[in-house]
Parts: C-alpha cells; structure tokens; sequence
C-alpha cells in the first residue's frame, strides 16, 4: 500500500482524508515523521499556499506528500474571505469569530452565492500536481448544525437542504470540496500505480 504524508496539523483534515482512502493508501500524519512546527502558509494565493506546504514537507523531510489549502469564495465579498478563511477574523481566534465575521458583512445582502474551493498539492519525487474540488453553495443568515468544522455551519451546497454542518461526515465527504479534490487524488494513483 502507498504511504504517503498529508501535511496537516488538522486533525478533522486528517480524520476525514483517512476515512476517504481507508483500505487504499496510508495516510501519515506530520507527528509521525516528527514534524511539529507550523507550516507557512505565504502565499496569496490557495493554489500557492498548497504547494509551499507540500514542498516544505517534501524538501525538509525528503518524503512524498500531499497538502491543501481550502477558502470559502464569497461573491458578494468579491471572493473573501479566500485564501484569508482560516483567519479572516484575525490570527489564532475562534472560527466562530471567523463565521460570526462573514454574517455580519452578509447582512442585507441578497446575493447569498459562494463557493467552497480545495487545491491538494502533491509532491511525488519532487513533482508537482494539483487537484481541484469545488462545491456551489449559498451562505445562510444563520448557523444551522454542530457537525463539520470551520464555515461548514453556515454554508449550504446547492442542491440540498442542510448546511455541511447538518450532514454526516460520510454524506459530507460525497459531496464536499475536499472530497472532490481527494477523490481526484485517489483516481490519480489508481491510475499511476508503481
């Protein structure tokens, strides 16, 4: 089986990652090859920041490994938070800030339209390939759900009735963003096998 590193320090990334290739390729986590500093996270861009995370793993480590970067595209806010999702309310806070943040500036703004967008970087012998995963959604005017991380209470896919916070994870990875860019993944080494 592949074993591969996925350069998180997100514990619900890592969950959902090993649940979606259970069986098919080991996921390690950063603590097991002994990487406990912060990865950088420059860039301006999602795709960038991706790639400078799995090539910081795969250049100081010297082992294969896949990294994301995920932002919320919020059309009424031209795009915002993007690549600033993680800290739109500002660094280290309570994602809740980060929710509470994106309503307030939603309030009375009748184009609810967004977009969850996932870019995995993965370095294989110093090589890079990208894959994307996006999901077409609307944000609420409120939260709905307890289940999911980040904006996953206030984002609803189109198509459904329930935020990503009202689904189960298994329902959620069907359908969401990083499911999408995994299963992109997963295809690419079924496709590639040594």
């Amino acid at each position: 089986m592949i074993k591969i590193v996925f350069a998180t320090n997100n514990p619900n990334k890592l969950r959902e990652a090993k649940a979606l290739f259970a069986g098919k390729i080991e996921i390690v986590s950063l603590k097991e090859i002994g990487c406990t500093e912060d990865i950088p996270e420059t860039q301006p861009t999602i795709e960038g920041n991706a790639s400078q995370k799995a090539f910081y793993v795969y250049n100081k480590y010297n082992i294969d490994c896949f990294a994301d970067d995920t932002g919320l595209e919020i059309d009424a806010l031209g795009g915002e938070p993007g690549v600033y999702s993680a800290r739109y309310a500002g660094e280290n806070v309570a994602f809740e800030k980060n929710m509470e943040l994106v309503l307030e500036k939603m309030k009375n703004k009748p184009n609810r339209k967004a977009n969850f967008k996932t870019v995995i970087s993965l370095v294989i012998n110093g090589m890079e390939t990208q894959f994307t995963g996006i999901v077409k959604g609307e944000i609420l005017q409120q939260v709905l759900g307890i289940s999911g991380f980040g904006y996953d209470p206030i984002f609803k896919p189109t198509g459904f009735t329930e935020t990503f916070a009202e689904m189960t994870a298994e329902q959620k990875n069907k359908i969401s963003h990083r499911g999408i860019a995994m299963r992109k993944l997963a295809d690419y080494f079924n496709s590639n096998k040594k």
